[in-house]
Formats: C-alpha cells, sequence, structure tokens
C-alpha cells in the first residue's frame, strides 16, 4: 500500500494533508464538546440558570456547525484523492498490461488481471478514502479523550489503562486470524471471474452441449468455496464490536460507580464525571473504529499486494534503445531475406517442453512460406515469434535482415501485419476497426484492402458501409465475414510482411483461392510500383491453402518434419504426404509430380485402418 502512495499519491499530496487537517480541527471540537457540557451542567442545571445553559447551548451549537463545515471540506479531499489515484492506478495497469508479453499475460490469466483492475483497485480506493477521512481521526480521537479524562481524574483515568489494553488485546487476536482469510478472498475472487468468463463468453458451446447444469454446479462451489471464506472471516470480525462494547459498558459502569462515591464527598462534580463518560465512550469507540479501519486496511493491503504484483513486472519483451530499422531498398531487396529464424526454440516456462524446436528456414522477399502440421505442432507460436509476441528462447528470428530483438515494436508491428486465428473486432464501425493500423487511411485505402480480402461485398450490401456498426466480438457478422474484417484490417497500411494464422479456416474453398489469389496480385503489383513486394506467410491445416506457396514448412510437435515445395515434401517428407492423402481427391493425388511413392486414397486408408481395428 505504501508503494502506491508514493507512486500515485504525489500529485494529490495536498489534498492528504488538507483533508486530515480539517478532520483534525473537528476532533478538537469534538474532544472540546464534553468539557462544553460539564460546564452546562454545574454552571446551568446544576446552579439553574437558564442564561448559562442557553450560553453553552449557543457555543455547542456553534462548534458543531464549525465542525461540520471541515468535515465537509475534508469529504471533499477524500474524494479526490481516492477517485484520482483509483483512476491513475487503473490506467497505469491498463497500459502496464498492454506490455506485457504473452508470456506474462499467459502467466497472470485474463480473469485475474480483470479482478485486479476493478475490485483491487475498488478495494485500495476504499482505504484511500478512510485514510485521509478517518485515519487521524479516531486515532487522536482515542488519545485526546484518554488525556482529557487523566486531566480530569487520575483515579478515574486507571480504569481507562485497564479497558485499552484488553480491547487491544481482542483486537490483535482477531486481526492475527482475519488477515490470511482477506488474501484467500482475492485468489478466490479470481476463481468466480474465471469460471464467469468462461461460461458467459462460451455460452453458445455451454448450450450447445447441455451443459448448463454443469456450469451452474461449477459456478454455485466456486461462489460457495468464496462464501464460506467471508463467512468464516466474518464470523471472526463479528468478535470485535460486541466484545469492545462490553469492555466499553463495563467501563462505563465502574465509572459511574466510583465517580458517584467522589460526587458524595466533594471530589468531583457532575459534570465532571459525564464529561468522563462521554470521553470513555469516544475512546472506546475509537478503538472500534479503528479495528474497522484495520480490517479495510488489510483488505487494501492484500489488493495492493496484487497491484504491485502486476506493476512491477518487468515485460520480457522490450524494445528501450532500439533505433529504427532502415527497409532495403527494392533495387537491393534481392538478397536480403524477407525472414530468417536460426535455430529459433521456443518453450512456455523453464522445464517445459519447446514449442517450437530448433527451426532453421530463410523466406525471400515477395515468397510465400505455407505452415501446416497437427493440431498443437506448434505453428502459431512459431509465427509469433516473427511479430514478437513471443522472444526465442535460443536461436534467432530476423525480419528484413535484422533481428527482431532489434526492432522498435512499434515499426516491427507495422512492417509485420498479423491476422491472429481467432477473429477479434471490437465495438463501433467498420470503419473505426480497419483504422487500427493506420488512423489516417483514406476510404480508397479501405475499399482496396476489403476487395483484396474479400469483403467488400458484403460491405457494400450494408446501407452505412464502411459506418456500419460493429457490435462487441464483430457479433453482428458471421464467422467468414469477421474473419474477411481482420484480414482487411491487417492489409490497411501496407505492410511488408502479412501473417495469416489459420485466419481463412471459416472461408470456402472459393473465396479462400480467390484470397490467397489477391494477395499475391498485390505482392506482384507492390514490385512492379518500385516498392517491396509483399512476403506472405500462411498457416493452415488445409493442404489446399498451402500447396501453392513458394516454401511449405512442415512441423511435428514444434519440430520442423519437412521444408520445400508441395512437389518435393510429397515425394520426400511421409508427414506431409499423410497428410495431402486424408484431404485431397484421387485425381489430385495421381496428379502429383515427382511423387516415387504408391498413393493410397483416404477410401483405402479408412478400409485398413477398419480391418486393424483402429
Amino acid at each position: 500500500m505504501i508503494e502506491l502512495l508514493r507512486r500515485f499519491g504525489g500529485k494529490f499530496r495536498r489534498y492528504m494533508v488538507i483533508g486530515p487537517a480539517c478532520k483534525l480541527i473537528e476532533v478538537i471540537f469534538d474532544l472540546l464538546t464534553p468539557l462544553v457540557i460539564a460546564q452546562m451542567i454545574d454552571k446551568g442545571i446544576g446552579a439553574h440558570d437558564v442564561n448559562a445553559v442557553v450560553h453553552y447551548g449557543m457555543l455547542l451549537a456553534a462548534m458543531a456547525v464549525i465542525g461540520i463545515s471541515f468535515t465537509l471540506v475534508c469529504q471533499k479531499m477524500a474524494a479526490l484523492t481516492s477517485q484520482g489515484m483509483g483512476t491513475d492506478i487503473r490506467g497505469a495497469l491498463y497500459q502496464h498490461i498492454n506490455k506485457l508479453s504473452y508470456a506474462e499475460l499467459d502467466r497472470f490469466g485474463t480473469p485475474s488481471l480483470i479482478t485486479r483492475i476493478t475490485n483491487d483497485v475498488n478495494q485500495v480506493q476504499l482505504a484511500v478514502a478512510l485514510g485521509v477521512r478517518m485515519l487521524i481521526r479516531w486515532p487522536f480521537l482515542a488519545v485526546g479523550s484518554m488525556c482529557a479524562a487523566l486531566a480530569i481524574d487520575l483515579k478515574l483515568g486507571m480504569i481507562f489503562l485497564i479497558c485499552t489494553p484488553a480491547i487491544g488485546l481482542v483486537f490483535w487476536f482477531v486481526m492475527a486470524r482475519c488477515i490470511p482469510y482477506y488474501r484467500q478472498l482475492q485468489a478466490k475472487l479470481d476463481r468466480i471471474a474465471l469460471i464467469c468468463r468462461e461460461g458467459l463468453s462460451g455460452a453458445r458451446v455451454v448450450r450447445a452441449f447441455v451443459r448448463e447444469d454443469h456450469e451452474r454446479e461449477r459456478f454455485a462451489q466456486a461462489a460457495d468455496d468464496q462464501a464460506n471464506t467471508a463467512i468464516a472471516v466474518g464470523k471472526l470480525s463479528s468478535i470485535l464490536n460486541p466484545v469492545t462494547f462490553l469492555v466499553m459498558n463495563l467501563g462505563v459502569c465502574a465509572i459511574l460507580w466510583v465517580g458517584g462515591i467522589q460526587v458524595n464527598v466533594g471530589e468531583l462534580t457532575q459534570g465532571q464525571v459525564m464529561a468522563f463518560v462521554n470521553y470513555m465512550t469516544q475512546t472506546l469507540t475509537s478503538i472500534v473504529y479503528v479495528a474497522n479501519l484495520v480490517v479495510v486496511f488489510t483488505k487494501a493491503s492484500a489488493s495492493a499486494s496484487r497491484i504491485n504484483e502486476v506493476l512491477n513486472c518487468v515485460p520480457s519483451i522490450a524494445d528501450e534503445g532500439n533505433q529504427p530499422v532502415a527497409l532495403p531498398e527494392p533495387s537491393n531487396a534481392a538478397p536480403v531475406p524477407a525472414l530468417s529464424l536460426s535455430h529459433a526454440s521456443f518453450s512456455f516456462g523453464a522445464g517445459a517442453a519447446n514449442a517450437v524446436n530448433d527451426v532453421t528456414l530463410e523466406l525471400p522477399l515477395g515468397k510465400t512460406l505455407g505452415i501446416i502440421g497437427g493440431t498443437g505442432s506448434g505453428k502459431s507460436t512459431l509465427v509469433s515469434l516473427i511479430s514478437r509476441l513471443y522472444d526465442a528462447s535460443t536461436g534467432s528470428v530476423s525480419v528484413m535482415g535484422s533481428d527482431v530483438r532489434t526492432w522498435p515494436l512499434d515499426q516491427l508491428r507495422r512492417v509485420v501485419a498479423t491476422v491472429p486465428q481467432r477473429a477479434s473486432l471490437v465495438s463501433g464501425t467498420i470503419r473505426s476497426n480497419l483504422t487500427w493500423r493506420d488512423e489516417t487511411a483514406t476510404d480508397e485505402e479501405l475499399w482496396a484492402a476489403l476487395d483484396m480480402a474479400q469483403a467488400s461485398e458484403f460491405v457494400h450490401n450494408k446501407p452505412q458501409g464502411l459506418d456500419a456498426p460493429v457490435e462487441a466480438g464483430g457479433k453482428n457478422f458471421s464467422g467468414g465475414q469477421r474473419q474477411r474484417l481482420t484480414i482487411a484490417r491487417a492489409l490497411v497500411g501496407a505492410p511488408q510482411v502479412l501473417i495469416m494464422d489459420d485466419s481463412a479456416s471459416a472461408l470456402d474453398f472459393k473465396t479462400d483461392a480467390a484470397l490467397r489469389h489477391a494477395i499475391r496480385e498485390r505482392s506482384v503489383r507492390g514490385a512492379a510500383e518500385g516498392g517491396l513486394p509483399l512476403t506472405t506467410v500462411i498457416v493452415s491445416q488445409r493442404v489446399s491453402t498451402v500447396r501453392d506457396a513458394d516454401m511449405i514448412c512442415v512441423l511435428n510437435h514444434g519440430s520442423v518434419a519437412g521444408l520445400g515445395t508441395h512437389d518435393e515434401l510429397y515425394a520426400a517428407c511421409q508427414l506431409y504426404r499423410e497428410i495431402c492423402q486424408s484431404q485431397l481427391r484421387r485425381e489430385e493425388l495421381e496428379g502429383q509430380q515427382g511423387s516415387t511413392t504408391p498413393v493410397s486414397t483416404p477410401i483405402a486408408s479408412a478400409s485398413v485402418c477398419a480391418k486393424e481395428g483402429c
């Protein structure tokens, strides 16, 4: 919590001084009130002097008005400080999260990050607000009341010295057992957020598989687990107030008993006894509120540590000190490879098996690389190394002849456009989604990108065209339309390298072929116009999508099982041949050039499999 105050509290320092100062003035009036009441009793009521009663009554009213005025100022300062710090912390968290690499995002998890940026920041905001308003009030009121009581009578003051440690002991007993629970509560909130996110985002899948009851039960278990922890800590916390008020009331009884005897013998006045009771009540009530403040600060401390854990997480991918990379001149572009991987490997953590293992390849400018392999073979991880969403654990990855670690990230990701496997659109319009890479793109450039992505037809059919609304996640578009819009978005801004990570899986074969033809034409046109030709990386599980690529990389468990053209791989790579035989028609397979291996059709393979009982 102190670290957050140092980091974000500087600009609110004057509010954190003015607020407690105003609250201190209010406390001073609270401490003077029992003395004024004592004078009213002794000089007014006891002496049957109405004027004295009115005089001291007006004084109390004036003190109350002044105290309320300073309280309002303090409340204003608390609101400005807490809301301002909360806004700054959320902004810093969101900004920092966007700097984290995929590795850190995988480690924290999306649900946990959402909980930290919402619930945890709320806990810190509450603590800051109460800190400005109450942190100085209750301790100062407790100490001031005790000192004032001791100044009135030392004998009665001994009652304070007995009651206060008794309450402190109860307080220590409860807090020592509550603090671990508060940390568990935040972790269990993460679990609830995870289940909510999975259940709501995958509502269609849940209903399709009739898993509603299972999801309800899973949520109920997580909610009950969190509730049981909250109940346990609530039971412990509930001990504080009853025990504290029991001690306080016993102390008041003792004061009245001893004070009554002293009044009878003339050592104290009735007003002084009442002042003593008021001070006793203020002191022990203050201790109760201090206990409640500690509960709030304990929760905030747990939340602050979770916030600091994110803020102090150093991104594993950084570009500080990297100078802009000069792109190759078109006239001298031939010798410079567009992409180059040299013994590149990557794993998702220490001790984990390599998701990408010792990949070496080189792709010239303007050429197309197809990447194919089974599910989990490392295709998406491999292309993530090119745009530096992950950093290779060993080896190197270069773009345009320069290691990706030497590129400024902004420049690298403008040169390398990525179409993710999952089509992702945000709420707004088609135009606002397409201009992510280039906010200054003209309508002509947007339509050119849509034409290339085979998306212009359905956008033209929208009454509002480019300004047609897009719902969150693009839910008002079909899967194929979403994919084509994300491809168009990547093409805006004239990238030099286009990565399509299985981003045409929802397209029919005709549209897929037209898309690849348009991209090849764009590459040829770019070279003819004196610019750099477009280099393309296509990840797919369809042989028909990658077979025309200049180079095909076949992955198997992260390793390269084959590298070459379609004909070369069909002749020499058993895995690629099996993939082809499972997808292509007999006529296509019989037309393979250079194939020295007998062709077996999918039907024949299925028959053999059936005979062998597999």
